[in-house]
């Protein structure tokens, strides 16, 4: 963020005369630490501090907070408007964003061509996705609902674009009506030749300066709408109020048919991800041939980037890769650069946290790389991560169960033992979208019930703060188990990441039989998908890191 210094992707930010207030969550509290001016911020972990909390204390009667409509969902306004109720202050929407009115070189807004993703992709076809959402609409007596999330818009017409970093997504909004007929508003100049035929006719292509008179004539013509007040910008939400339309509060009607993928979807993710396991076995392989101390933190995230960049379908990282060595691993989403970048060292625990964009799917996963001799301390934890790891992938669970029901399997272990991580244990993720999708996930907070084709992260770990981090990451997905049980549905989880775990940093003492087997049905998995995709000196050195040489 230009205004704080801050880097990271999550942050409120509340300036007053004399103090300025800095929110973050335990992913981001050493980072902030060390990026963001203390002369000018004072930095809280808003798990221990809310910004609501520190306003409501810290704010005076009579007093007015300006906000950006645009910039803050409705539910968030109405949780800081009934904070500063208890203070007697006043909050109060701008125009203008106050730090726009002062960002001399602000990039102009981006302009990238919207492209159509082939059927062969999506596995099914935007006439169909809106055919079943306005069948929702009718059944809930809705007549339109507004889509404000660029992903579920680009799932919704099987168009991807260049808009944002890391994600195929092109920014925009729409609405949609209960007979399938939507409204798109994007800006002209994104539109590629040949997109308007793949749209079909009941696409209506629009300016997003016409947005605001469609909200309005929505609520002219008394109609019920749609809107996810905890995703939809505050400023949306107003413009129909003020136009008296009949808000229905409810989820993006986009968002659950996103999350569950289709067939053609989840052999993508599996294929995805079989090219992906590949690449990174490739890198640990090269990695372990490098004289120590040769790598540094940034030749190894260019040289992971280049075994990627060998598929076809590879269309760039899906976001940026965390190669953190010793005590950078203790910063959860960490970033390299040319003045932080270290060597590494033997004694190290090294953590990389990357993934791909491919036009089949998306990857994301952690590996915790042991280089020389782990201490037993460094042993302990892993192991304990491991376990959890195990046991959340594990588990077979009945249907109408939450993330938040399945959390505490992946902390039990450290718990035991008076530990903790500050994130949480999955996030949901998209098929060539985000690789941080909603609504459902793993955490303590997470309420949305687990479901057939949704793929979430497993992703424990341990940070020793200055001196190293652990983390285990795969995705996987959620499947049924039908013979399980006769008497309700049952669903497990199948694993997507094909990337092995390193045996050298597990203290066997601490595992059972049965996490053994577990680990070695993994591997034998990662063996056997890889293996044939592998040159001869990666192989060879999966199958001697994995104790299979000679057996296989």
């Amino acid at each position: 963020m230009v205004f704080s210094c801050f880097t990271g992707s999550s942050v409120f930010i509340a300036v007053l005369k004399d103090k300025a207030g800095f929110f973050t969550d335990g992913r981001y509290t050493l980072q902030a630490a060390t990026q963001v001016p203390a002369k000018l911020f004072t930095v809280y972990d808003s798990t221990a501090k809310s910004p609501t909390d520190w306003l409501a204390e810290t704010m005076q009667k009579g007093e007015k907070l300006a906000y950006d409509p645009w910039l803050h969902t409705d539910e968030e306004v109405t949780r800081l408007k009934s904070a500063l109720a208890k203070c007697s202050a006043e909050l109060v929407p701008v125009e203008r964003n106050l730090v726009d009115a002062i960002w001399a070189d602000r990039p102009a807004p981006p302009a990238e061509p919207v492209y159509a993703y082939d059927l062969a992709y999506a596995g099914e076809s935007s006439a169909d996705k809106r055919a079943k959402i306005a069948a929702e609409l009718i059944k809930n007596k809705i007549a339109a609902a507004v889509i404000a999330d660029s992903a579920s818009i680009a799932w919704l017409l099987n168009v991807r674009g260049n808009d944002v970093p890391h994600t195929p997504l092109p920014l925009s909004f729409a609405i949609i009506d209960d007979s399938g007929k939507v409204e798109w508003f994007i800006d002209p100049r994104k539109i590629a030749a040949g997109l308007t035929p793949h749209l079909g006719p009941d696409v209506v292509l629009k300016a997003p300066q016409g947005f605001a008179s469609a909200l309005d004539q929505l609520g002219k013509a008394g109609k019920s709408v749609r809107v996810d007040l905890g995703g939809t910008a505050n400023w949306i939400a107003e413009r129909l109020r003020k136009a008296n339309a009949k808000l229905d509060k409810g989820e993006d009607p986009s968002a659950l048919p996103r999350a569950c993928k289709n067939p053609v979807e989840l052999d993508g993710m599996r294929n995805a991800h079989r090219r992906d396991g590949a690449a990174l076995t490739s890198f640990l392989a090269w990695l372990h041939r490098q004289p120590p101390g040769e790598v540094t933190e940034l030749a190894a995230e260019e040289k992971l980037a280049e075994f990627r960049a060998s598929s076809n379908l590879y269309r760039g990282p899906s976001f940026d890769t965390i190669a953190g060595a010793g005590p950078h691993g203790a910063i959860v989403h960490y970033r390299a650069t040319e003045a932080t970048n270290r060597k590494l060292e033997t004694g190290q625990l090294f953590l990389l946290d990357s993934g791909g964009q491919y036009l089949d799917g998306t990857t994301d996963v952690t590996r915790t790389i042991a280089l020389g001799t782990p201490t037993a301390e460094m042993r302990d934890r892993f192991t304990r991560v491991l376990k959890g790891h195990i046991a959340l992938a594990s588990i077979r669970f009945p249907e109408g169960t939450t993330g938040a029901e399945l959390d505490v399997l992946a902390r039990q272990y450290l718990w035991n033992a008076g530990l903790d991580f500050n994130h949480g244990t999955g996030h949901g993720v998209g098929s060539y979208l985000g690789v941080h999708e909603g609504p459902q996930g793993i955490s303590k907070r997470n309420k949305i019930a687990l479901k057939p084709g949704m793929v979430v992260s497993n992703e424990p770990g341990y940070y020793k703060s200055d001196q190293y981090g652990i983390r285990i990451e795969n995705l996987q997905a959620v499947i049924e188990l039908p013979g399980l049980s006769k008497e309700r549905k049952f669903f497990g989880f199948e694993p997507l990441t094909l990337v092995p775990i390193d045996r050298n940093l597990i203290d066997p003492s601490l595992m059972t039989e049965a996490e053994w087997d577990w680990l070695s049905a993994y591997h034998a998995r990662v063996y056997d998908m890889l293996s044939p995709l592998l040159p001869t000196d990666a192989s060879t050195w999966l199958a001697e890191v994995l104790g299979f040489k000679g057996k296989l």
